[in-house]
């Protein structure tokens, strides 16, 4: 039997619950498809950072180098800072081991409501690419005079043509994949150095894919674009800071933050690529067996794909199909009454239909 090491994080707040749901439906794919998750917990996250002051180990990497993929739940604390997560265990991994894309699904199934009037289910089905090792999001920067009236602080973005060549490779690779349209996200008001380079690398790649359709949108009108038309998007790439924005606002409009998947990806398998929801970790809905577990199920659909396992993907996929239409599969957050393991025991009676 083929068999997979996944490091497991489970996070913090319903990170467990969710984490614990989903390695559950996978594990039953596992059976049906014929292959094994050897899952190993590792209990990093903001709980461990407030008993330990550490969020990882010192070796955490070293720990996680040797297994085929990281299964992660969200990470958070009301009261630890956001920083702390992202540059304790969140921003080492990926620039550790190379995760330089940042892909994130956008779906509106069946049986769940978009906020935007008079789009059906399938109707929106988008990815974007987003940028995930340098641009905005870079540490290069700092503060000075930190207390004091003159305090300031400098933070510079970073875009290198190699940076910029791979990850728009990517996106052209997929929507070539898709069959559909890549979009462009630029950012134009006042920038003058990043965003040009941005552009002359698309441009030149552009010139590469003849059959890849493409068009360029600034981020204020893709922003609206998404909330107007979102039906005609099919793959847009992004920088880090505007691809995130994006993202999320393409999970609001698929209906809610619980759906979102994500995949931080290295796609030449060097190292480990990590797959988690988006969504936080929820501290106020912790304990009560209400929380929506199918973007972490996705994100493990996702991670079964990248294994290699795309027969056991697509079983999962359309297990959510046919569970999203009926009240067993809705969590509060899509207007349903649907507890945690209903949905996990509605997805695995789909996974055999």
């Amino acid at each position: 039997m083929r068999g997979y090491g996944v490091a497991v994080i489970p996070g913090d707040g319903v990170g467990p619950e969710v984490v614990g749901t989903a390695c559950r439906v996978l594990d039953r794919a596992g059976e049906l498809w014929g292959f094994e998750l050897r899952w190993e917990i590792f209990d990093w996250g903001c709980g461990r950072y407030l008993r330990t002051g550490r969020v990882m180990p010192r070796d955490g990497l070293d720990r996680l180098r040797g297994c085929d993929a990281i299964f992660l739940g969200p990470v958070g604390h009301p009261t630890v800072p956001d920083r702390i997560p992202l540059e304790g265990l969140l921003i080492p991994i990926r620039r550790g081991f190379e995760q330089y894309v940042d892909l994130r699904p956008a779906r509106l199934f069946d049986g769940v409501r978009s906020p935007i009037r008079n789009v059906r289910g399938g109707e929106i089905d988008f990815v974007v690419v987003r940028e995930n090792s340098e641009g905005e999001c870079s540490e290069v920067g700092g503060r000075l005079h930190r207390g004091t009236l003159r305090e300031m602080a400098v933070q510079e973005a970073v875009f290198s043509r190699p940076g910029l060549e791979r990850i728009m490779r990517y996106a052209f690779e997929l929507a070539r994949e898709r069959g559909g349209e890549l979009a462009s996200a630029v950012a134009v008001d006042g920038i003058t150095h990043t965003m040009p380079l941005w552009d002359e690398v698309f441009s030149g790649l552009a010139e590469e894919y003849p059959d890849v359709r493409t068009v360029r949108h600034s981020a204020e009108e893709l922003a609206a674009l998404f909330v107007l038309r979102p039906q005609q998007f099919d793959v847009v790439v992004a920088s880090s800071l505007l691809g995130g924005i994006l993202a999320d606002l393409g999970a609001a409009v698929s209906g809610s933050g619980g759906m979102a998947p994500s995949a931080s990806l290295n796609p030449g398998r060097e190292h480990p690529s990590m797959f988690g929801p988006r969504h936080g970790p929820v501290p106020e809905a912790a304990g009560r067996g209400t929380a929506n577990p199918l973007g972490q199920v996705w994100s493990g659909a996702m991670m079964l794909e990248h294994l290699g396992e795309r027969e056991a993907c697509e079983g999962i996929m359309a297990a959510l199909q046919r569970v999203l239409p009926h009240t067993e599969g809705l969590t509060p957050d899509l207007g349903g009454s649907a507890r945690t393991a209903q949905v996990a025991n509605a997805l695995m009676g789909a996974l055999e239909c």
